[in-house]
């Protein structure tokens, strides 16, 4: 595990309702922070909540007939633009969706100025380029190639590059391993640190609990819309209840956490 950050929150989150269409409540007062300098990782089953957290930070929520009803999100002490994503990115926050969602018909050059949008200095822009061709030599070799016709992990390494060409403080990374290769998710998890030790904060979700608790400082457990547990990472990936439930590991004769009811779980973390 990387070593721990130590600054300030640079995001906070603090008791966030969030509901769809007026009728389904998909966050339940959920409160988190990002310190400045630092990875957290955020985990949870499909449909706990996790991608939920990510929009509503990155302005996103309206796209998908979700608000916040209760709750504040706050970056760098100053409120989140919550109905705003082209004023979130401006203001040093960039997402990695799910999915990629490359332009796939684009080249790979024409993705990476599509993530630089909101900026109008050319030089910086040059320069954040220049990184994003260092940290990703394969997209360097690539950069006339039709980004459909990437690899998976090509693809992802592309769509984290374009983010970065926003040049942001704070990166929200939606289930980057998702549908990857070992060999890959090693090298998505190594440039992960790799943007992190530059200076860029990092705000994880991930369903692999074992990549993203094995580099980041702080992780939170989410459960049907709630915060769980919480704690440093080291802890968690040596807690028993997260290895059996998220790691697949524990009790001989237990089962992994996709098989486990949530009353359980929810029973044992609280007593």
């Amino acid at each position: 595990m990387v070593g721990p950050g130590h600054g300030d929150p640079i995001l906070a989150v603090h008791n966030v309702e969030v509901v769809y269409g007026g009728v389904i409540l998909a966050l339940r007062g959920v409160s988190l922070e990002v310190p400045a300098g630092s990875i957290v990782a955020l985990l949870g089953a499909n449909g706990a909540g996790k991608t939920t957290v990510l929009r509503t930070v990155s302005g996103l929520l309206d796209v998908h007939h979700g608000e916040v009803d209760r709750g504040e999100v706050t970056f760098e002490g100053e409120p989140v633009p919550l109905h705003d994503p082209a004023a979130v990115v401006r203001r040093g926050i960039a997402q990695v969706m799910e999915g990629r969602r490359i332009f796939a018909e684009l080249t790979v050059d024409e993705n990476l100025r599509a993530g630089a949008f909101t900026r109008r200095d050319r030089s910086e822009i040059r320069r954040s380029y220049e990184r994003v061709m260092d940290l990703f030599p394969v997209l360097a070799d690539r950069r006339r190639s039709t980004a459909g016709y990437l690899s998976g992990g090509e693809q992802q390494m592309l769509a984290i590059a374009r983010a970065l060409m926003a040049s942001p403080r704070l990166l929200l990374l939606d289930e980057p391993s998702l549908g990857l290769a070992p060999l890959i998710v090693q090298q998505i998890k190594d440039i992960v640190v790799e943007i992190n030790r530059a200076g860029t904060s990092v705000l994880l979700v991930e369903q692999n609990a074992t990549m993203a608790l094995s580099i980041a400082h702080h992780g939170y457990v989410l459960e049907n819309g709630k915060v769980v547990k919480d704690g440093p990472a080291a802890e968690l990936l040596a807690d028993r209840d997260i290895q059996e439930f998220y790691l697949g590991v524990g009790e001989a004769g237990r089962r992994s956490f996709r098989d486990v009811k949530t009353y359980r779980r929810k029973k044992r973390w609280s007593a």
